[in-house]
């Protein structure tokens, strides 16, 4: 059995033997009813703790891959285990097969490892990832992004320790006010997709002119989006005695909407207003935004079209 171990990673060296001896098993490296190193062979051979090597066979035994037999040893079970392979492992599993055909071409590592690099390079983004400091106001644009499209949308803030892992094959979304601070956070040259918010006359349509005497509710997890709703509504016609605020974080912020004909809210605080409330729900992120971000969803997943436009 062929086994390595790289000290001072993350992974630990308990997992690294796990994941191998596995990975050795899928690949008929190591066959049915064939007997592992013991305890303290293998601890001998790679300079690591005994404990280390015991507790991964443990682990092993438990997941049905090894079996012990006593006064014997160490054995791979004449059966796998019946559980569905973990997408990780499947990706191990490949890779252990690259580095066995480059092997067999006889191809340096330093070769592979170049070659690699360089895929990884060409690979286009595979997620957004909107940056975005306010945690209420995160979450209102996640949503409306992920209702408009199927790649996988992230977020975080400039200052969030996983953000350089999170940036890693992502494209970068970030509204207009924070543009120009998301810019200086990113790597020169990375480019940066600008969402633009919704206009009030398109959102409010249906409801102009505004109905007399109409008392209208406006909720919500993040102060500007009451703040946003008293202007547009103001400015819609509505008569700003007739407006009722509720800051969706305050305990008992539902008291009081009963009276109202509709509220306006956005798309994270509809979900918890109650059926008997008339919702309106308010989307922040404008059309052009979302057709935007479907553009450059279809460019990413269709490698061979062309850029699109900004």
């Amino acid at each position: 059995m062929q086994l390595w171990f790289a000290h001072g990673t993350d992974v630990t060296l308990r997992e690294q033997l796990v994941t191998q001896v596995i990975l050795s098993i899928l690949c008929n490296d190591l066959r049915a009813g064939q007997r592992l190193p013991s305890t303290r062979e293998l601890a001998r051979r790679f300079r690591i703790h005994p404990n280390t090597v015991s507790a991964g066979y443990r682990q092993l035994e438990q997941e049905c891959w090894l079996e012990f037999r006593r006064g014997s040893g160490v054995y791979v079970r004449d059966t796998k285990p019946d559980l569905p392979m973990s997408a990780a492992l499947a990706l191990d599993q490949l890779i252990v097969n690259l580095f066995r055909a480059a092997r067999g071409l006889g191809a340096p590592i330093s070769t592979v490892r170049s070659r690699l690099r360089q895929w990884l390079d060409l690979q286009p983004p595979d997620h957004f990832l909107l940056i975005e400091h306010n945690e209420e106001l995160r979450q209102i644009i996640v949503g409306e992004m992920r209702h408009a499209v199927t790649l996988p949308v992230r977020a975080c803030a400039s200052n969030d320790p996983r953000f350089q892992e999170l940036l890693q094959g992502a494209i970068p979304v970030a509204l207009p006010s924070k543009a120009a601070a998301v810019r200086q956070a990113l790597p020169p040259g990375t480019e940066l997709l600008t969402m633009q918010i919704r206009s009030v006359p398109s959102s409010l349509a249906e409801w102009l002119p505004a109905p007399p005497g109409a008392l209208i509710g406006v909720a919500s997890r993040w102060p500007d989006f009451l703040r946003l709703g008293r202007t547009m509504l103001v400015s819609a016609g509505f008569d700003p005695d007739s407006l009722v605020f509720r800051d969706a974080r305050k305990a008992n912020w539902q008291r009081g909407l009963k009276e109202t004909v509709a509220v306006v809210t956005d798309s994270v605080c509809a979900r918890d207003l109650q059926r008997a409330f008339r919702v309106v729900v308010f989307p922040l992120l404008a059309e052009s935004s979302l057709v935007e971000l479907r553009r450059y969803q279809d460019f990413v997943q269709s490698p061979l079209a062309p850029e699109p436009q900004r």
